[in-house]
């Protein structure tokens, strides 16, 4: 291919300009902004002139539109927006964890949309102290002298070692260095914070006895870390939060428990195992306790530290809280999520209970009547048996009886999966026995007759 004729094809592609006028990107242009739809054109003709180049292959200005339209609508994919999450996984940590209820919306929503008393002391008109409701009620529901909110459990523990324990030893049981999602390692945390680690006991087998040989006088704390996302089976064996607390007192030291989930309700009235509940660790004697407020606790994404005062006011003290406080949101999402607890309402209005409490028969007729929408030629659509779990790191291993739609098709399942992702709204499923299934255990039931008419979509 002569270099007249390459020269004559690149002066031919359409100008950004000229596509920027066109009637197909119009709308583009409003929906996504004119210095973005713009870039994206100037890189798709720079894209296509390089394969007149390289290949000689020709493209015209309606393909360089649709290419234009295909970048912009991958590149909005990674905008946060509301998805179905069919997956059976609960508390689904890729999704979001726990969704909120329309209560605890309702009054995020009044706090954004207006000034408010955040650090202002209505009475005296003075300034005031942030979060000061959130902790009293906090310390109520878990039987705590008092309490500070950050912006995750990452930073809850993070500060709690940097106040107190850095340049000094941390005393933790080899079987207790988890890492959980997204690559959070507990001893890096430690390591981060200045404190230096100190491994007792072995993977599965750390008594009272290895926590006291561990003990110098370089040492601050003892942490005991909740096994979260993994578990342990067969010949083990931990010392109590108890044991700890008794031991930690009687050596001057610390004992802070990282009990992850947030639980403040029992798990075994839904036929599970126990789940480590928030106020036991301070009634067995932790000097300090942090937990999520958006995995069991069912609220806004923070990290809560309960516990002694005289402890929380040194965590306060510390420049590192300024740079984890929370915000606005954040502190009246919670006020309300913690309402609910007290007020006995969790169960009913909190989403991720009424999820984990829906009868397993209710699930059932939800799946039923769904089927019974569906006709189709190219595929099976059927109601079938499975299991949800809790997720976000809560009693792994430990099910919850529920029902799918089952889809069995010609087409592959990968290939099924990513048109389900790709609906509008997008319905994330799983994979299992060569079927597509959409749990509805993690289903709002008021999205049910969205799934059945994405289902039909798709299917025909």
């Amino acid at each position: 291919m002569n270099k007249e004729f390459l020269q004559e094809k690149l002066r031919a592609l359409p100008s950004v300009e000229v596509l920027l006028s066109s009637e197909e990107l119009k709308d583009l242009v409003t929906l996504y902004s004119h210095p973005l739809v713009a870039r994206v054109c100037r890189e798709v003709i720079a894209d296509v002139g390089e394969m007149i180049v390289s290949k000689g292959k020709e493209v015209n200005k309606k393909e360089i539109l649709a290419e234009v339209n295909l970048r912009l609508e991958e590149q909005f994919s990674f905008r946060v927006q509301p998805v179905i999450n069919a997956t059976g996984i609960i508390l689904h940590t890729n999704l979001g964890r726990a969704p909120l209820s329309d209560e605890i919306l309702e009054q995020i929503s009044e706090v954004a949309t207006n000034y408010n008393n955040l650090e202002f002391i209505l009475e005296s008109g003075q300034r005031g102290k942030r979060g000061t409701l959130v902790e009293q009620l906090l310390c109520e529901l878990a039987g705590a002298e008092s309490t500070c909110v950050v912006n995750n459990n990452a930073g809850a523990m993070f500060l709690i070692l940097s106040a107190l324990a850095k340049g000094k030893e941390v005393i933790v049981s080899r079987g207790e260095l988890v890492q959980i999602g997204g690559g959070f390692r507990i001893p890096e945390i430690l390591a981060l914070s200045g404190a230096t680690l100190k491994e007792v006991g072995t993977t599965n087998q750390t008594t009272l006895e290895d926590y006291e040989k561990g003990i110098t006088e370089k040492s601050a704390l003892l942490l005991k870390v909740h096994h979260s996302n993994f578990k342990m089976a067969g010949f083990v064996k931990e010392a109590t939060l108890q044991e700890l607390a008794e031991l930690a007192s009687a050596k001057k030291l610390l004992l802070v428990y990282d009990q992850g989930s947030g639980a403040v309700l029992d798990t075994r009235q839904f036929g599970l195992q126990k789940e480590p509940l928030v106020q036991e660790g301070i009634s067995a004697g932790a000097d300090l306790v942090a937990f999520s407020g958006d995995k069991l606790l069912g609220g806004p994404q923070a990290g809560i530290i309960i516990g002694k005062s005289e402890l929380i006011n040194q965590l306060k003290k510390n420049p590192l809280y300024r740079a984890l406080r929370p915000g606005k949101f954040t502190l009246s999402g919670l006020e309300e999520t913690v309402l609910l607890y007290l007020k006995g309402q969790a169960l009913e209005k909190i989403p991720i209970w009424k999820m984990i409490s829906q009868p397993t028969q209710k699930i059932k007729e939800r799946a039923e009547k769904i089927s019974k929408e569906i006709s189709s030629k190219s595929a099976k659509v059927s109601v079938v048996e499975t299991t949800s779990y809790l997720g976000g790191g809560s009693l792994p291993g430990q099910g919850l009886p529920s029902y799918a739609v089952a889809i069995e098709s010609t087409l592959p399942l990968e290939n099924m999966a990513k048109r389900f992702r790709l609906a509008k709204p997008p319905v994330i499923g799983r994979i299992s026995e060569d079927r597509f299934l959409l749990d509805l255990k993690s289903v709002f039931p008021e999205q049910d007759s969205v799934i059945a008419s994405v289902i039909s979509q798709i299917l025909n």
